[in-house]
């Protein structure tokens, strides 16, 4: 089987795209990855053909300040501009990530089956759920049923508006204007951070991380005794700003260790008790306490799947929606805004109170009743 995949730019969405790859070519598949040219030395030192995504860079005109325009519209040029590529490769199946569409629309308009891939819970609209985003959990009471009622007619003009936008692109490039949708899903979280909805798309598949290491460095760690505190600034553009100096300000004199690390993460001269590095997060994780993170998924799935507590302090996009799951989960807790005495307390707290950690190694528990990507994909090709 040889299956084409289509992801941004972003570590939270080209790292899973190669890690899927990794699946494939593990179960004697040949896969391709067209992503940021950034991932190519990563691509090629786990041995996956790693090519760079066509079209990803703004175009005159583009509106980047209208996320829709910039998903739909953008989409439908790298469906074109990735189009010849794929059918060069002879794919069987295309896997797009949810955030680079123009993968599908290649896909359909070359008669394939696709995939879409969601590195993170499925965020789609539900009838049994608060608009995600929201960081509400779901209903219970008569009274937030109707709330939520209420906050979905509020977002449902901007469904509508995407719609609309994903419509005109499609036919731009010779599609039919309605969206049939892909042939499946890949929903690449764990159930721990996963919401139960009454509405669950058909062929749908919840299947586990999809994380690797872009690095075989080691993350160092301070030296001494103490608590190991592990601090990942987000990746996301997002993400909250300086969360690695505001974190070592308020951990100073806490009696804790901290690693910082990230994959520009910055120096801290003068602060024995710091260390910082950009290496193997999952190895760092596995030594820590606990951890100090920005939200996204990546860094949250390996903390949870490692058992570990973790204080989360969300930026924006889909951060805050994830930060508010993990503590109704009730392995962390959430700072906002990020102060350096907030933080001191949210580490406090999860280091102290073991109900944090008990959950955490719940989570990871759950990590393992998911299905397995690469059947998913083999199944819709032979279907």
């Amino acid at each position: 089987m040889r299956v084409a995949i289509v992801a941004g730019s972003e570590a939270g969405h080209a790292l899973p795209g190669l890690a899927l790859a990794l699946r494939l070519i593990g179960a004697g598949h040949v896969p391709v990855v067209f992503t940021g040219r950034q991932w190519s030395e990563v691509g090629a030192r786990y041995g996956v053909d790693t090519r760079e995504l066509p079209g990803l860079a703004a175009r005159p005109g583009d509106d980047d300040e209208d996320a829709g325009s910039k998903i739909h519209a953008r989409a439908a040029y790298i469906g074109t501009c990735v189009l010849p590529r794929i059918q060069e490769f002879r794919a069987d199946l295309v896997v797009a990530d949810i955030l680079t569409p123009g993968g599908g629309m290649a896909a359909e308009l070359l008669g394939l089956p696709w995939l879409e891939l969601s590195p993170h819970p499925l965020y789609l609209s539900s009838k049994g759920l608060p608009p995600i985003g929201s960081g509400l959990a779901p209903a219970r009471t008569p009274r937030e049923h109707l709330r939520d009622a209420v906050l979905r007619a509020f977002t449902a003009r901007d469904l509508r508006n995407g719609r609309r936008q994903r419509e005109a692109a499609r036919a731009g490039i010779g599609l039919p204007p309605p969206d049939p949708g892909p042939d499946g899903r890949l929903v690449a979280t764990i159930p721990a951070l996963e919401l139960p909805r009454p509405d669950w798309p058909a062929h749908t598949h919840l299947v586990g991380p999809l994380t690797l290491e872009p690095t075989d460095a080691r993350c160092p760690v301070p030296e001494g005794s103490g608590p190991v505190v592990m601090v990942a600034p987000s990746t996301a553009a997002t993400g909250e700003q300086n969360l690695a100096e505001v974190a070592v300000d308020g951990l100073r004199g806490a009696g804790v260790r901290v690693a910082v690390s990230g994959l520009h993460p910055p120096v801290f001269d003068g602060e024995p008790w710091v260390a910082s590095g950009f290496g193997r997060q999952d190895r760092l994780v596995a030594q820590a306490d606990a951890v100090v993170c920005g939200g996204g998924h990546g860094m949250l799935t390996k903390a949870l799947t490692a058992g570990r507590p973790v204080v989360v302090v969300p930026g924006g996009g889909d951060q805050w929606e994830l930060a508010n799951r993990v503590v109704r989960q009730g392995s962390g807790v959430v700072v906002r805004p990020a102060t350096p005495e907030a933080i001191r307390d949210g580490v406090r707290r999860v280091l102290d109170d073991p109900s944090f950690a008990r959950a955490a190694r719940a989570a990871a528990r759950s990590a393992h009743r998911v299905a397995d990507p690469v059947v998913v994909c083999e199944t819709v090709v032979h279907r």
